[in-house]
């Protein structure tokens, strides 16, 4: 099987930011930023699979009291009501909010989890030197990054509804340890994703040390 055609191995170096691929002998002879975009050129990442694993344990430990601490606390005439995420989307299922309790499943459980799983193949693929699917890996990259900017829906909805609650002064509402949990997972899971090079899935090997 031909080995896929790269940027390393014509001699060039891809723009991470506007994707100009700019030769070695033109950063040797001139500079080693973007002609077009004035960003700095390097072939790899330094130590991106080594960052990556960190961020990725990070956010995993997060994940956790980000579902088991409530996200929000609601007083009401004396009352106290706390809600966790899973107990939010519960609560509005049973009150026949079913699309909006679906729509706060995906962003808030499902989305994280997967960003997670997700970057956590793609770096064990490099890792292994898998050759296999390497398309389809690069597909799974840049679809991880795109739903990434969805997770933050739960954290929004928490905000309106203070705005709303303090405007009206029915009640007082709070944001809970579980929503600063959830919006350090989302923020850890969007570094990892940007520490991730998705150059390295085309390497024959998962060598980051590269300048």
């Amino acid at each position: 099987m031909t080995a896929p055609v790269t940027a390393q191995s014509i001699g060039a170096i891809s723009c991470h930011v506007c994707g100009l691929l700019v030769s070695k002998r033109f950063i040797a002879e001139h500079r080693a930023d973007c002609p077009r975009c004035d960003a700095a050129l390097h072939s790899r990442k330094i130590n991106s699979l080594n960052r990556t694993w960190a961020l990725l344990i990070a956010a995993a430990i997060l994940y956790i009291p980000a579902n088991v601490y409530p996200v929000l606390t609601l007083i009401s005439f004396g009352r106290s009501t706390t809600n966790t995420i899973m107990g939010g989307v519960i609560e509005l299922a049973q009150s026949g909010q079913a699309v909006i309790a679906v729509i706060v499943f995906v962003a808030s459980v499902f989305v994280p989890i997967f960003k997670i799983a997700a970057l956590l193949f793609l770096v064990v693929s490099v890792q292994l030197g898998l050759k296999v699917q390497r398309r389809k890996r690069a597909l799974l990259y840049r679809f991880t990054e795109f739903i990434g900017r969805w997770s933050m829906i739960d954290i929004f909805m928490i905000s309106i509804l203070i705005g709303l609650v303090k405007l009206q002064a029915l009640a007082t509402v709070t944001a809970g340890p579980g929503a600063i949990a959830f919006a350090a997972v989302v923020i850890i899971t969007m570094f990892a994703a940007m520490s991730f090079d998705p150059r390295l899935i085309w390497d024959d090997e998962g060598n980051d040390n590269d300048g």
